[in-house]
């Protein structure tokens, strides 16, 4: 791993939920030296893309930051088109709805909104989501070129709960059947007790640039909410693709088998 690499990998590590770290517990969760940590922290500081706090000495993502994803969306603005379709689909539903888009580091959670009910799924933003373990990851491949989705056919890919799909010919399996559906359905993959259904967000080449799912407790599922689901997230994806590009791109299903 190249020194720029290691330095990109750290800012992975900055999430809502740890939005903030100490030096020794991020040399050990990135498993770099301390000395390693503070020569890349201090690099990464200088370019503003992180910040210390002058009292508690920890780090924080800096202004930086901010100041290329404004640049990002002004180019390519998926958030502002996405997020008032979300909210409408959350508001129809009251499940979690989230938005994932595919990049370097894989299928990044870019937008969650989230249920009213006291029992409900929690997504964070900024997550990393597996391809094979999740509704969203299966929809994305199921709509990506072959060469990507053999490259991942070839993985061994980790095991989130019993019920993920971790067999090369079963995940198979679940690409081609969403390639026809036109979605996914999540089978508790990553985690115990939630299902879901997703959809991808077709860029103009025809292939998946991202998902959008809804997410819900196992316990709530029927077959009447699970058909208004898959409904909700087909419109919304097809929504949010037509209104990024000014018209619906048609699928390219790759031929994976």
């Amino acid at each position: 791993m190249s020194t720029v690499e290691k330095a990109i990998s750290l800012l992975n590590f900055f999430t809502e939920d740890e939005p903030e770290w100490g030096l020794s517990d991020l040399a050990r969760q990135a498993r770099f030296d301390k000395a390693t940590t503070r020569r890349l922290l201090v690099a990464l500081a200088n370019s503003g893309l992180v910040e210390q706090h002058a009292a508690t000495r920890r780090y924080q993502l800096g202004a930086s930051v901010l100041r290329l994803a404004r640049v990002r969306e002004t180019h390519f603005p998926l958030l502002q088109v996405a997020v008032p379709v979300l909210r409408e689909v959350a508001a129809a539903t009251d499940e979690t709805v989230h938005l994932s888009e595919f990049g370097a580091r894989g299928l990044v959670t870019l937008h969650v909104e989230e249920s009213s009910k006291a029992n409900r799924v929690s997504v964070a933003t900024g997550q990393i989501l597996p391809l094979h373990a999740t509704a969203s990851g299966i929809a994305f491949l199921a709509f990506s070129p072959a060469p990507l989705v053999k490259s991942y056919l070839r993985k061994t890919p980790a095991a989130f709960t019993r019920h993920t799909l971790v067999q090369p010919a079963r995940l198979d399996d679940a690409i081609t059947a969403a390639a026809a559906r036109g979605y996914s359905q999540g089978e508790q993959g990553f985690e115990d007790g939630v299902v879901s259904v997703a959809a991808p967000i077709l860029g103009l080449d025809g292939y998946a640039l991202g998902s959008i799912a809804i997410a819900m407790p196992l316990s709530r599922r029927t077959k009447a909410t699970t058909d208004h689901h898959v409904q909700a997230v087909r419109g919304a994806s097809e929504k949010i693709s037509a209104r990024l590009f000014g018209e619906q791109p048609s699928p390219r299903q790759p031929r994976v088998a």
